[in-house]
């Protein structure tokens, strides 16, 4: 793999963005990291990565981080990896209009920008891979997760478009939808509940009870695995000369996305309930 291969990865603070740097730098791509918080990004910098801060949720941040890509790549930007993303629990009734506005601000909104303002670099060389990190609830829908399944519905929505409207450019467009896998993820959730939520006025308050001893447990769910996991698909689909549209990480994936399409729609609801 030529070193002069450069990747922008979003989300590189923890879990599957910051694992997925330091497997590509080893595979001899040249890693642009970026995280939201500045200590976060201070430690990148001290592991030796090139890094800089972006917020998903800044247009001004986001311009910046662009203008930093295009000069730590010389104008070859190969890959982007839209990792960047958090999930808000909540029953739909429960999200106030700024809540669900805040989550697709981050999850869509931010990496739509990011994503056409990196572009034009990749139409320009005839190559390129947009990567986006999406989620089993990109297309399986769970309870108390609409937030966050509204966004990566979306997201999937969006990228399918644009993949359409890139054929011919060299650019490839791929999606990886991974189930549990092992990070941050629950406890930025449960961070976001608790600042957003009113559980106790809320018919669900029983439900959230319960909600909170599982954000709060360090215990893995059924079928956990690894940040290892994504980044095997995120390489497959770096390298390969036609990547895949879909990578499918872990095995609750692979089985809603065959649920889906065998089951009934009000046989696969009973199924999402239970789960969800």
């Amino acid at each position: 793999m030529s070193p002069s291969k450069t990747v922008l990865i979003t989300g590189c603070s923890s879990g599957i963005g910051y694992h997925a740097a330091h497997a590509l730098r080893d595979h001899g791509y040249h890693v642009l990291a970026t995280a939201r918080k500045q200590r976060d990004v201070l430690r990148l910098k001290e592991e030796a990565f090139a890094a800089y801060p972006l917020d998903l949720d800044d247009s001004a941040s986001i311009a910046r981080a662009v203008m930093w890509a295009q000069e730590k790549s010389g104008g070859r930007l190969y890959a982007l990896f839209n990792n960047g993303a958090y999930g808000q629990p909540g029953a739909v009734e429960d999200l106030s209009r700024e809540v669900l506005r805040a989550q697709f601000e981050t999850n869509l909104f931010g990496t739509h920008e990011l994503t056409v303002k990196l572009l034009p670099m990749m139409i320009a060389a005839g190559e390129g891979r947009i990567i986006q990190n999406s989620s089993l609830l990109g297309f399986a829908a769970m309870p108390y997760r609409g937030a966050y399944n509204a966004s990566k519905f979306a997201l999937e929505g969006l990228s399918d478009t644009l993949r359409l409207e890139l054929e011919g450019t060299g650019v490839y467009v791929s999606i990886i939808e991974p189930g549990p896998i092992r990070s941050r993820f629950r406890s930025n959730a449960l961070k976001k509940f608790l600042e957003n939520i009113d559980r106790n006025g809320s018919r669900f308050s029983k439900f959230y009870e319960k909600k909170l001893a599982q954000l709060r447990s360090s215990e893995d769910v059924l079928f956990t695995l690894g940040p290892e996991a994504v980044t095997a698909a995120l390489l497959d689909a770096l390298e390969r000369p036609k990547p895949k549209v879909r990578y499918r990480v872990t095995l609750p994936t692979h089985l809603f996305y065959w649920l889906k399409k065998c089951l009934p729609e009000r046989v696969l609801d009973g199924v999402l309930r239970r789960v969800g």
